[in-house]
Protein backbone atom coordinates (compact mmCIF):
# COMPACT_ATOMS: atom_id res chain seq x y z
CA UNK A 1 0.00 0.00 0.00
CA UNK A 2 1.39 3.45 -0.85
CA UNK A 3 2.67 5.55 2.06
CA UNK A 4 0.03 8.23 1.51
CA UNK A 5 -2.73 5.65 2.08
CA UNK A 6 -1.10 4.56 5.34
CA UNK A 7 -0.98 8.16 6.51
CA UNK A 8 -4.63 8.68 5.69
CA UNK A 9 -5.64 5.53 7.53
CA UNK A 10 -3.63 6.41 10.64
CA UNK A 11 -5.10 9.92 10.77
CA UNK A 12 -8.55 8.33 10.88
CA UNK A 13 -7.75 6.19 13.92
CA UNK A 14 -7.30 7.29 17.51
CA UNK A 15 -6.54 5.43 20.72
CA UNK A 16 -7.38 6.82 24.15
CA UNK A 17 -5.40 4.89 26.75
CA UNK A 18 -4.56 5.02 30.46
CA UNK A 19 -8.13 5.84 31.38
CA UNK A 20 -9.25 5.81 35.00
CA UNK A 21 -12.95 4.90 35.22
CA UNK A 22 -15.05 4.35 32.10
CA UNK A 23 -18.63 5.51 32.74
CA UNK A 24 -20.50 3.78 29.94
CA UNK A 25 -23.80 5.68 29.98
CA UNK A 26 -25.59 2.31 29.85
CA UNK A 27 -27.70 1.98 32.99
CA UNK A 28 -27.59 -1.82 32.70
CA UNK A 29 -23.82 -1.70 33.22
CA UNK A 30 -22.76 1.86 34.10
CA UNK A 31 -19.06 1.10 34.71
CA UNK A 32 -17.11 -0.62 31.95
CA UNK A 33 -14.14 -2.86 32.74
CA UNK A 34 -11.76 -0.99 30.44
CA UNK A 35 -8.92 1.49 30.35
CA UNK A 36 -8.79 2.25 26.61
CA UNK A 37 -11.05 3.22 23.71
CA UNK A 38 -10.20 2.75 20.05
CA UNK A 39 -11.82 5.18 17.61
CA UNK A 40 -12.09 4.72 13.86
CA UNK A 41 -13.76 7.13 11.43
CA UNK A 42 -15.34 9.08 14.28
CA UNK A 43 -16.96 6.04 15.89
CA UNK A 44 -15.98 3.83 18.78
CA UNK A 45 -14.39 0.68 17.36
CA UNK A 46 -13.46 -1.08 20.60
CA UNK A 47 -13.59 -0.61 24.38
CA UNK A 48 -11.16 -2.67 26.43
CA UNK A 49 -7.64 -2.90 27.74
CA UNK A 50 -4.89 -0.84 26.19
CA UNK A 51 -2.58 -3.85 26.01
CA UNK A 52 -5.13 -5.60 23.77
CA UNK A 53 -5.82 -2.71 21.40
CA UNK A 54 -3.54 -1.99 18.45
CA UNK A 55 -1.71 1.31 18.92
CA UNK A 56 1.02 1.15 16.31
CA UNK A 57 1.03 4.00 13.81
CA UNK A 58 -2.11 5.74 15.08
CA UNK A 59 -2.75 8.88 17.06
CA UNK A 60 -2.85 8.46 20.82
CA UNK A 61 -4.41 10.43 23.65
CA UNK A 62 -2.87 9.62 27.02
CA UNK A 63 -5.71 10.05 29.50
CA UNK A 64 -3.17 10.04 32.34
CA UNK A 65 -5.71 8.44 34.67
CA UNK A 66 -8.62 10.75 33.96
CA UNK A 67 -12.05 9.16 33.55
CA UNK A 68 -14.41 9.25 30.59
CA UNK A 69 -18.14 9.41 29.99
CA UNK A 70 -20.28 9.89 26.89
CA UNK A 71 -20.97 13.44 25.85
CA UNK A 72 -24.12 14.48 27.69
CA UNK A 73 -27.39 14.97 25.83
CA UNK A 74 -29.52 17.86 27.09
CA UNK A 75 -33.04 16.53 26.63
CA UNK A 76 -34.64 19.95 27.05
CA UNK A 77 -33.21 23.08 25.45
CA UNK A 78 -34.79 26.11 23.80
CA UNK A 79 -32.58 27.28 20.91
CA UNK A 80 -33.73 30.10 18.68
CA UNK A 81 -31.50 30.76 15.69
CA UNK A 82 -27.74 30.48 15.55
CA UNK A 83 -25.81 30.69 18.81
CA UNK A 84 -27.96 33.44 20.29
CA UNK A 85 -30.70 33.35 22.92
CA UNK A 86 -33.32 36.10 22.84
CA UNK A 87 -34.40 35.31 26.42
CA UNK A 88 -31.12 36.74 27.72
CA UNK A 89 -29.89 38.47 24.55
CA UNK A 90 -26.70 36.45 24.90
CA UNK A 91 -24.36 35.19 22.20
CA UNK A 92 -22.32 31.99 22.34
CA UNK A 93 -24.43 30.03 24.81
CA UNK A 94 -24.32 26.80 22.79
CA UNK A 95 -20.54 26.84 22.41
CA UNK A 96 -20.24 27.59 26.12
CA UNK A 97 -22.54 24.67 26.93
CA UNK A 98 -20.15 22.39 25.05
CA UNK A 99 -17.52 23.35 27.62
CA UNK A 100 -19.89 21.89 30.22
CA UNK A 101 -19.67 18.43 28.70
CA UNK A 102 -22.83 18.55 26.57
CA UNK A 103 -22.34 17.36 23.01
CA UNK A 104 -26.00 17.15 21.91
CA UNK A 105 -28.87 19.57 22.51
CA UNK A 106 -32.48 18.54 21.87
CA UNK A 107 -34.97 21.32 21.25
CA UNK A 108 -38.20 21.45 23.22
CA UNK A 109 -39.43 24.19 20.89
CA UNK A 110 -38.03 27.37 19.39
CA UNK A 111 -40.65 29.27 21.35
CA UNK A 112 -38.50 32.24 22.36
CA UNK A 113 -37.88 33.47 18.82
CA UNK A 114 -39.15 37.07 18.63
CA UNK A 115 -42.26 37.31 16.48
CA UNK A 116 -42.78 33.54 16.51
CA UNK A 117 -45.63 32.67 14.13
CA UNK A 118 -48.72 30.90 15.46
CA UNK A 119 -50.57 30.03 12.25
CA UNK A 120 -50.30 26.58 10.68
CA UNK A 121 -48.12 27.68 7.77
CA UNK A 122 -45.88 29.65 10.10
CA UNK A 123 -45.30 26.96 12.74
CA UNK A 124 -44.51 24.42 10.04
CA UNK A 125 -42.13 26.83 8.35
CA UNK A 126 -40.41 27.58 11.67
CA UNK A 127 -39.94 23.89 12.46
CA UNK A 128 -38.48 23.15 9.04
CA UNK A 129 -36.26 26.23 9.12
CA UNK A 130 -34.87 25.43 12.58
CA UNK A 131 -34.26 21.82 11.57
CA UNK A 132 -32.38 22.96 8.48
CA UNK A 133 -30.44 25.71 10.26
CA UNK A 134 -29.03 23.47 12.98
CA UNK A 135 -28.38 20.63 10.57
CA UNK A 136 -25.97 23.01 8.83
CA UNK A 137 -24.71 24.92 11.88
CA UNK A 138 -22.82 23.21 14.72
CA UNK A 139 -21.16 25.66 17.12
CA UNK A 140 -17.72 24.15 17.84
CA UNK A 141 -19.14 20.79 16.75
CA UNK A 142 -22.18 20.74 19.06
CA UNK A 143 -24.96 18.56 17.66
CA UNK A 144 -28.23 20.50 17.86
CA UNK A 145 -31.41 18.56 17.14
CA UNK A 146 -33.88 21.35 16.47
CA UNK A 147 -37.11 22.06 14.64
CA UNK A 148 -39.58 21.08 17.38
CA UNK A 149 -43.11 21.72 16.14
CA UNK A 150 -45.13 23.98 18.44
CA UNK A 151 -48.73 22.79 18.52
CA UNK A 152 -51.29 25.32 17.32
CA UNK A 153 -54.96 25.04 16.28
CA UNK A 154 -55.55 23.87 12.72
CA UNK A 155 -52.73 21.31 12.48
CA UNK A 156 -53.95 18.01 11.04
CA UNK A 157 -52.45 14.60 10.34
CA UNK A 158 -51.31 15.65 6.90
CA UNK A 159 -49.18 18.40 8.41
CA UNK A 160 -47.36 15.86 10.61
CA UNK A 161 -46.76 13.62 7.60
CA UNK A 162 -45.43 16.58 5.62
CA UNK A 163 -43.10 17.67 8.42
CA UNK A 164 -41.76 14.17 8.99
CA UNK A 165 -41.05 13.84 5.28
CA UNK A 166 -39.16 17.14 5.47
CA UNK A 167 -36.91 15.82 8.26
CA UNK A 168 -38.65 17.23 11.34
CA UNK A 169 -38.40 14.64 14.12
CA UNK A 170 -39.51 16.58 17.20
CA UNK A 171 -42.69 17.99 18.69
CA UNK A 172 -42.12 20.79 21.18
CA UNK A 173 -43.70 20.96 24.62
CA UNK A 174 -47.46 20.53 24.56
CA UNK A 175 -48.76 23.70 26.19
CA UNK A 176 -46.31 26.13 24.60
CA UNK A 177 -48.81 26.89 21.84
CA UNK A 178 -52.55 27.48 21.99
CA UNK A 179 -53.42 23.77 22.18
CA UNK A 180 -54.04 23.08 25.88
CA UNK A 181 -56.74 20.41 26.09
CA UNK A 182 -55.97 16.75 26.61
CA UNK A 183 -58.02 15.14 23.80
CA UNK A 184 -56.56 17.38 21.10
CA UNK A 185 -53.08 16.95 22.49
CA UNK A 186 -53.45 13.16 22.57
CA UNK A 187 -54.62 13.09 18.96
CA UNK A 188 -51.60 15.12 17.86
CA UNK A 189 -49.18 12.99 19.89
CA UNK A 190 -50.58 9.91 18.18
CA UNK A 191 -49.99 11.51 14.80
CA UNK A 192 -46.44 12.44 15.81
CA UNK A 193 -45.70 8.89 16.96
CA UNK A 194 -47.19 7.47 13.76
CA UNK A 195 -44.70 9.48 11.69
CA UNK A 196 -41.65 8.77 13.82
CA UNK A 197 -41.53 12.03 15.81
CA UNK A 198 -40.85 12.20 19.55
CA UNK A 199 -42.87 14.57 21.71
CA UNK A 200 -42.99 16.32 25.08
CA UNK A 201 -45.57 17.91 27.33
CA UNK A 202 -45.13 20.81 29.72
CA UNK A 203 -45.65 19.69 33.30
CA UNK A 204 -46.29 22.12 36.12
CA UNK A 205 -47.40 25.64 36.75
CA UNK A 206 -47.32 28.70 34.52
CA UNK A 207 -43.82 29.29 33.17
CA UNK A 208 -44.20 32.86 31.87
CA UNK A 209 -47.12 35.32 31.73
CA UNK A 210 -49.69 34.01 29.28
CA UNK A 211 -48.74 30.35 29.68
CA UNK A 212 -50.89 27.69 31.33
CA UNK A 213 -50.74 25.14 34.13
CA UNK A 214 -50.55 21.58 32.85
CA UNK A 215 -51.51 19.16 35.63
CA UNK A 216 -51.23 15.42 36.04
CA UNK A 217 -54.61 14.61 34.48
CA UNK A 218 -53.70 16.38 31.25
CA UNK A 219 -50.14 15.03 31.19
CA UNK A 220 -51.43 11.47 31.42
CA UNK A 221 -54.16 12.04 28.86
CA UNK A 222 -51.84 13.65 26.32
CA UNK A 223 -49.36 10.74 26.73
CA UNK A 224 -46.36 12.47 25.15
CA UNK A 225 -43.07 10.60 24.93
CA UNK A 226 -41.62 12.78 27.70
CA UNK A 227 -43.33 14.29 30.72
CA UNK A 228 -41.08 17.34 30.69
CA UNK A 229 -39.62 19.02 33.77
CA UNK A 230 -41.59 17.06 36.36
CA UNK A 231 -39.83 19.22 38.93
CA UNK A 232 -41.27 22.32 37.34
CA UNK A 233 -40.47 24.64 34.54
CA UNK A 234 -39.83 26.29 36.97
CA UNK A 235 -42.95 25.74 39.16
CA UNK A 236 -43.58 22.16 40.27
CA UNK A 237 -46.89 20.39 40.66
CA UNK A 238 -47.84 19.10 44.14
CA UNK A 239 -46.17 15.85 45.13
CA UNK A 240 -49.35 13.77 44.85
CA UNK A 241 -49.65 14.75 41.18
CA UNK A 242 -45.99 14.03 40.53
CA UNK A 243 -46.32 10.59 42.08
CA UNK A 244 -49.43 9.90 39.99
CA UNK A 245 -47.59 10.74 36.75
CA UNK A 246 -44.62 8.55 37.68
CA UNK A 247 -46.86 5.64 38.64
CA UNK A 248 -49.22 5.74 35.67
CA UNK A 249 -47.11 7.00 32.78
CA UNK A 250 -45.14 4.50 30.73
CA UNK A 251 -43.13 7.25 29.02
CA UNK A 252 -39.98 9.22 29.74
CA UNK A 253 -39.81 11.15 33.03
CA UNK A 254 -37.71 14.29 33.00
CA UNK A 255 -36.21 16.52 35.66
CA UNK A 256 -34.37 19.72 34.80
CA UNK A 257 -31.84 22.18 36.12
CA UNK A 258 -34.20 25.15 35.91
CA UNK A 259 -36.80 23.60 38.18
CA UNK A 260 -37.58 22.90 41.82
CA UNK A 261 -34.64 20.94 43.26
CA UNK A 262 -36.67 19.54 46.16
CA UNK A 263 -39.22 18.22 43.69
CA UNK A 264 -36.41 16.75 41.57
CA UNK A 265 -35.21 14.66 44.50
CA UNK A 266 -38.79 13.60 45.23
CA UNK A 267 -39.24 12.42 41.63
CA UNK A 268 -35.93 10.55 41.80
CA UNK A 269 -37.08 8.73 44.95
CA UNK A 270 -40.42 7.76 43.39
CA UNK A 271 -38.83 6.59 40.15
CA UNK A 272 -36.26 4.54 42.06
CA UNK A 273 -38.96 2.95 44.22
CA UNK A 274 -40.87 2.02 41.07
CA UNK A 275 -37.75 0.43 39.57
CA UNK A 276 -37.84 2.54 36.41
CA UNK A 277 -34.60 4.53 36.60
CA UNK A 278 -34.07 3.66 32.93
CA UNK A 279 -36.89 6.11 32.07
CA UNK A 280 -35.45 9.07 33.97
CA UNK A 281 -33.81 11.73 31.79
CA UNK A 282 -32.21 15.11 32.44
CA UNK A 283 -32.35 18.48 30.74
CA UNK A 284 -31.72 22.09 31.57
CA UNK A 285 -34.87 23.80 30.21
CA UNK A 286 -32.59 26.64 29.24
CA UNK A 287 -31.94 29.27 28.23
CA UNK A 288 -34.70 30.67 30.41
CA UNK A 289 -35.50 33.43 32.83
CA UNK A 290 -32.85 32.06 35.17
CA UNK A 291 -30.24 32.58 32.48
CA UNK A 292 -27.82 30.42 30.55
CA UNK A 293 -26.33 27.47 32.42
CA UNK A 294 -23.34 25.97 30.59
CA UNK A 295 -22.77 23.63 33.55
CA UNK A 296 -26.44 22.87 34.11
CA UNK A 297 -26.28 19.23 33.09
CA UNK A 298 -23.08 18.57 35.01
CA UNK A 299 -24.57 20.23 38.08
CA UNK A 300 -27.69 18.06 37.83
CA UNK A 301 -25.63 14.88 37.61
CA UNK A 302 -23.52 15.93 40.59
CA UNK A 303 -26.56 17.00 42.62
CA UNK A 304 -28.30 13.66 42.11
CA UNK A 305 -25.09 11.79 42.97
CA UNK A 306 -24.53 13.82 46.15
CA UNK A 307 -28.06 14.43 47.44
CA UNK A 308 -30.11 11.77 45.69
CA UNK A 309 -28.29 8.66 46.84
CA UNK A 310 -27.41 7.32 43.38
CA UNK A 311 -23.94 6.42 42.25
CA UNK A 312 -22.32 9.04 39.97
CA UNK A 313 -22.01 6.52 37.16
CA UNK A 314 -25.77 5.90 37.35
CA UNK A 315 -26.57 9.62 37.44
CA UNK A 316 -24.48 10.02 34.28
CA UNK A 317 -26.79 7.52 32.55
CA UNK A 318 -29.74 9.86 33.11
CA UNK A 319 -27.91 12.46 31.00
CA UNK A 320 -26.56 10.13 28.33
CA UNK A 321 -27.77 6.63 27.48
CA UNK A 322 -31.26 7.07 28.91
CA UNK A 323 -31.83 10.11 26.70
CA UNK A 324 -30.39 8.35 23.67
CA UNK A 325 -32.68 5.37 24.20
CA UNK A 326 -35.77 7.50 24.78
CA UNK A 327 -35.13 9.63 21.69
CA UNK A 328 -34.10 6.79 19.39
CA UNK A 329 -30.53 8.10 19.10
CA UNK A 330 -28.81 4.76 18.74
CA UNK A 331 -25.69 6.46 17.34
CA UNK A 332 -24.58 8.19 20.57
CA UNK A 333 -24.98 8.40 24.35
CA UNK A 334 -23.24 5.13 25.28
CA UNK A 335 -19.59 4.13 25.17
CA UNK A 336 -19.84 1.03 23.01
CA UNK A 337 -18.63 -0.10 19.58
CA UNK A 338 -20.53 1.54 16.74
CA UNK A 339 -21.53 4.62 18.72
CA UNK A 340 -20.27 8.11 17.95
CA UNK A 341 -17.02 8.99 19.71
CA UNK A 342 -18.65 11.87 21.61
CA UNK A 343 -16.57 11.66 24.77
CA UNK A 344 -15.84 13.76 27.85
CA UNK A 345 -12.60 13.15 29.74
CA UNK A 346 -12.81 14.42 33.31
CA UNK A 347 -11.31 14.13 36.76
CA UNK A 348 -11.66 15.34 40.31
CA UNK A 349 -11.47 19.11 40.59
CA UNK A 350 -8.38 20.56 42.22
CA UNK A 351 -8.59 21.50 45.86
CA UNK A 352 -11.79 19.66 46.78
CA UNK A 353 -12.75 16.84 49.10
CA UNK A 354 -12.84 13.20 48.06
CA UNK A 355 -10.63 10.32 47.05
CA UNK A 356 -10.97 10.25 43.29
CA UNK A 357 -13.49 11.75 40.94
CA UNK A 358 -16.49 9.56 41.78
CA UNK A 359 -16.06 10.04 45.51
CA UNK A 360 -15.68 13.76 44.94
CA UNK A 361 -18.98 13.85 43.04
CA UNK A 362 -20.80 12.02 45.83
CA UNK A 363 -19.56 14.79 48.12
CA UNK A 364 -21.15 17.39 45.85
CA UNK A 365 -18.19 18.68 43.87
CA UNK A 366 -18.48 18.94 40.11
CA UNK A 367 -15.57 17.36 38.25
CA UNK A 368 -13.17 19.26 36.04
CA UNK A 369 -13.26 18.58 32.30
CA UNK A 370 -9.90 18.03 30.64
CA UNK A 371 -10.93 17.21 27.06
CA UNK A 372 -14.05 16.80 24.89
CA UNK A 373 -14.26 14.92 21.60
CA UNK A 374 -17.11 14.94 19.10
CA UNK A 375 -17.07 12.26 16.43
CA UNK A 376 -13.50 11.51 17.46
CA UNK A 377 -12.30 15.09 16.96
CA UNK A 378 -10.91 17.03 19.93
CA UNK A 379 -13.14 20.09 20.21
CA UNK A 380 -12.25 21.30 23.72
CA UNK A 381 -9.09 20.90 25.76
CA UNK A 382 -9.32 21.97 29.37
CA UNK A 383 -12.81 23.42 29.85
CA UNK A 384 -12.98 27.13 30.51
CA UNK A 385 -16.15 26.69 32.60
CA UNK A 386 -15.38 23.84 35.01
CA UNK A 387 -12.82 24.03 37.79
CA UNK A 388 -9.43 22.63 36.74
CA UNK A 389 -9.09 18.86 36.85
CA UNK A 390 -6.24 17.23 38.76
CA UNK A 391 -5.49 14.83 35.90
CA UNK A 392 -5.54 16.23 32.37
CA UNK A 393 -5.17 14.14 29.19
CA UNK A 394 -2.70 15.00 26.49
CA UNK A 395 -2.34 14.22 22.81
CA UNK A 396 0.86 12.31 22.11
CA UNK A 397 2.98 12.84 19.04
CA UNK A 398 2.93 9.98 16.55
Amino acid sequence: MPQSSNAAASADRLLIRNLGRVLSGDIRSPLADADAILIESGKIAAVGRGADLEASGIRVIDARGSSVMPGMIDNHAHPAMGDWTPRQNQLGWIESTLHGGVTTLISAGEVHLPGRPTDVVGVKALAITAQRVYSNFSPSGMKVLAGALILEPGLDEGDFAELAAAGVKLVGEFGLGAIKDGPTGRRMMDWARKYGMTSMTHTGGHSIPGSSRIGSETVLEVDADVAAHLNGGPTSLPEDELRLICERSKRGLEIVHNGNMRAALFVLDVVRDLGVLDRLVLGTDGPAGSGVQPLGMLRMVTMLASLGGVEPEVAVCFATGNVANLRGLDDRGIIAPGRAADLVLFDQAMGGAGQGVLDSMTLGNMPGIGMILIDGVVRVGRSRNTPPAILVPEMQAM
